[in-house]
């Protein structure tokens, strides 16, 4: 396995931020190492336009800590990036030309537009959104980008972001309702010139801490039943609570608030207007945040140079649940075999009339086939509560919410009475239909993994008849099947419940001889 670490280091104009990536073709992109300063470099700005000293000191001796750190971990490449305080410092040749000199690491100073782009990267390699916008705002700029069925149509930098607009329309550590109108009107004027957004009705896509911190701060206060951020939907009436939610908490209250980094405490609101105003702007309800930003971004990057089929934008999902598999032990070859079965199933019941086909529905079943049961390798007797929790609890590549559980509930699916605990929590998510659907397929699923349960791929496939009052399951293996025979018919009181059939298999021995 060709495993590699890089680093990325992104010099912001709020925070100084090092992340280390550790990637191989089987295993994907991991994040091992992240680490940030807090150096409000945007205002080390002097009023001539150069960056003071300070602040420069500031950056020297961050890079410096970074670059200690880093060999600890075997980095092969580094990739430094500055954005909008350096972009915007009239000293910034100068700058670049320092820290390559006294840090020995080389700069490169991102352009607007190329902030931008590897923002829009990050969304579209990492969430199963086909058109949408983004928008990242930072301490001393903010980036919007439309693109359509993943394609980069329009993007734009302002130079403004949460840093400079508080020393702009704030004079106290938090934003009072006479200065949030002011800064309300400011932005929308700037908003209002982009014609390509004007009504567009599509999703938009938060980047950025500011972005991730509402969602933190938010999911507690509802009780949200699940962790992670990552496609996490906020509409607008969402939008619109934590806004009065935060408009009476006091700066003190504010750095103690769950969820809520410190070093945003006196920003966090100013980032929410300029939201909700591109809400406004774009006539949408729909609000995701992306865990992937900049940084993603360009790791991405990085890794496309090299091997261009690293990393698909229209498979997200397939390739996490792969990287998944080999995590935890279980080959790309079973994976497939899996779901090739529960689609023969699936396929040969609707030609029966027994289920009615849904494109969607064997789409769903396909992909928590890729998972069904990968608590098995943590823990047999226990796999249901931990396949439930792993893939409900993690932020899932592809996946929003409301899928992730639904492909949590069919991968762990044990029985009625497991599926009923499990699926408890998220009554409202669902309607009773669904809560059938989910369970009726989870059943169907079960029934498929015991075909395999010798993990030696012996099953070619799946033939279903219906013959008196019997429905007849015609298996052909390619070998001896010894233990998907007794698992297949310890399992298929599963399917006899799903179609209100007694259940005859008969497996079939084809390609070997007794």
């Amino acid at each position: 396995m060709n495993t590699f670490n890089t680093a990325i280091i992104d010099i912001g104009s709020n925070t100084i931020r090092l992340v280390i990536y550790s990637y191989s073709k089987e295993a994907g992109l991991h994040e091992i190492s992240n680490v940030k300063k807090v150096a409000r470099l945007r205002k080390h700005l002097q009023s001539d336009g150069n960056m003071s000293e300070e602040g420069i000191n500031i950056l020297k001796n961050t890079l410096i800590s970074f670059k200690n750190m880093m060999k600890d971990f075997a980095v092969v490449n580094i990739k430094a990036v500055a954005t909008a305080a350096i972009r915007q410092a009239e000293n910034n040749e100068e700058i670049l030309q320092r820290m390559k000199e006294e840090t020995g690491i080389q700069i490169d100073l991102l352009s607007g537009e190329e902030e931008a782009y590897f923002g829009y990267l990050a969304v579209v390699y990492s969430m199963d959104i086909p058109s949408g916008i983004t928008i990242d705002i930072g301490g001393g700029s903010t980036e919007i980008t439309l693109f359509e069925q993943k394609k980069l149509k329009h993007s734009i930098s302002f130079p403004f972001g949460t840093v400079s607009l508080k020393q702009s329309f704030v004079s106290g550590d938090k934003i009072n309702v006479k200065e949030k109108n002011r800064l309300y009107q400011y932005v929308k004027k700037q908003f209002e010139n982009l014609s390509w957004i004007r009504d567009s009705n599509l999703p938009i896509i938060g980047i950025g801490g500011s972005a991730r911190n509402l969602a933190h701060i938010y999911q507690p206060i509802i009780e949200y039943p699940i962790s992670g951020i990552h496609h996490y939907e906020m509409n607008g009436e969402a939008l619109n609570k934590l806004s009065e939610y935060l408009e009476r908490k006091s700066i003190d209250q504010m750095l103690q608030l769950e969820g809520l980094s410190s070093d945003r405490a006196d920003i966090i609101e100013i980032a929410l207007v300029v939201f909700q105003i591109l809400m406004e702007i774009v006539n949408t309800n729909s609000f995701f945040i992306s865990k992937s930003g900049l940084r993603e971004g360009l790791i991405i990057h990085h890794v496309l140079e090299s091997n261009e089929e690293a990393f698909h934008c229209e498979r997200i999902f397939e390739q996490f649940s792969n990287q998944l598999a080999f995590k935890y032990g279980r080959s790309e070859e079973e994976v497939e075999n899996l779901v090739s079965l529960t689609e023969n199933l699936y396929l040969d019941s609707c030609k029966l009339h027994l289920l009615s086909y849904d494109v969607e529905h064997l789409e769903l079943l396909k992909k928590a086939a890729r998972v069904f049961s990968i608590g098995d390798y943590i823990e047999i007797d226990s796999s249901n509560q931990h396949t439930f929790y792993l893939l409900a609890n993690q932020s899932i590549p592809g996946l929003n919410h409301k899928d992730r559980v639904k492909i949590a509930l069919l991968a762990s699916y044990k029985n009625r009475d497991y599926f009923r605990r499990l699926s408890k929590p998220f009554q409202s998510w669902f309607t009773r239909e669904e809560l059938k659907m989910l369970r009726q397929y989870g059943a169907l699923l079960k029934f498929a993994y015991s075909l395999n349960i010798s993990k030696r791929n012996v099953v070619k496939s799946i033939k279903m008849e219906v013959e008196g009052d019997y429905l007849v399951l015609y298996v052909y293996v390619k070998n001896r099947a010894m233990a998907e025979e007794y698992r297949a018919e310890n399992q298929k009181k599963h399917i006899e419940r799903l179609f209100k059939k007694k259940v005859m298999i008969e497996f079939i021995n084809e390609g070997w001889n007794e």
